[in-house]
């Protein structure tokens, strides 16, 4: 008769998780000067090596946290570890820090700059909010994307969707 495996502690992960998706010893090199210091009392604390290897295969696998393979750490410890150290600026300054060896090594061109968002209107617009054509009259707002004819393209807009009715500060919508 054979005896079954004792159950692994979660201190050997290395060799539960596949290596592309934990930490490069440079990388838990660059964050671990960066860490606040841990608050004193209650518990005693995961590891932060194992925190951020935990958090770093949630972003880069994309799971969800409660997915987390328990041998990483409890998914909710892991998601405090992280909202701790993002209100404390850990990642900004990792990025930051990143940013400053890229252009040391490589450079950048800091003339050229690009910048992407997205707008769109308050869910509580009030009364500037018309009725809401897909829900049985209550108010809202319907977002579309009408094909224009003429191959110009399609062009984001609220309803009604004529260009020239004023938006909702009473401006006209640019074209």
């Amino acid at each position: 008769m054979t005896t079954p495996a004792p159950p692994q502690s979660s201190t050997d992960y290395h060799t539960q998780i596949d290596a592309r998706f934990l930490p490069t010893p440079e990388l838990w090199a660059a964050v671990e000067p960066l860490l606040p210091e841990p608050p004193g009392g209650g518990r005693p604390r995961e590891p932060d090596h194992q925190m951020f290897a935990a958090i770093f295969y949630v972003l880069t696998t994309g799971i969800q946290w409660k997915a987390l393979p328990r041998c990483l750490g409890a998914p909710s410890t892991v998601h405090d570890r992280f909202q701790e150290w993002a209100e404390a600026g850990v990642f900004e300054r990792l990025w930051a820090t990143g940013l400053l060896e890229f252009d040391a090594s490589v450079g950048l061109d800091w003339t050229w700059q690009a910048l992407d968002g997205a707008m769109t209107k308050a869910p509580l617009g009030g009364a500037a909010t018309g009725p809401n054509p897909t829900d049985r009259g209550k108010s809202g707002t319907k977002r579309h994307l009408p094909a224009r004819l003429g191959g110009a393209g399609p062009r984001g807009t609220d309803s009604p969707s004529d260009s020239s009715s004023p938006g909702p500060t009473g401006t006209t919508r640019p074209r």
